[in-house]
């Protein structure tokens, strides 16, 4: 059996006065929208490979939260697993790049219905059973 592509990512969020954002990417490459994610180095910590993607995609730096599940897939033939964490945005400015273009920060209805892999929407309902009660 082949072994598994490693990745990691997060469900980056942030509060905006009472209603939490959360943060997708979009990626000209494949013309879709989805949460940072990617490729662990070889040998790289999980966490610290999702925040890495984090910083490179979004721009923003992130305090990693609670673990949340971790999504299988077939890409191109082969099982990829991503472990997430959910991660709150603690600044930064978002630059397009060749690998992300955009970035949105949207209510979790409206990002849910935004993102394209159906398996990635179950990510927001799990960040928003872990996030802390608004101040």
């Amino acid at each position: 059996m082949t072994a598994p592509v490693r990745a990691a990512g997060c469900v980056l969020w942030r509060r905006r006065a009472d209603r939490v954002e959360i943060c997708l990417i979009h990626r000209p490459k494949y013309d879709d929208w989805s949460h940072p994610k990617g490729k662990l180095k070889r040998g790289e910590d999980r966490l610290a490979g999702a925040l890495r993607e984090v910083a490179e995609e979004t721009g923003h730096t992130a305090v990693p939260g609670a673990e949340l599940p971790t999504v299988r897939y077939l890409k191109d033939g082969r099982p990829k697993e991503v472990h997430y964490w959910a991660a709150e945005a603690a600044g930064g400015t978002f630059a397009p790049s060749e690998e992300v273009d955009r970035v949105l920060w949207l209510p979790p209805a409206e990002a849910r219905a935004l993102l394209t892999r159906p398996q990635d929407r179950p990510l927001i309902d799990a960040l928003l059973t872990t996030l802390p009660p608004p101040p």
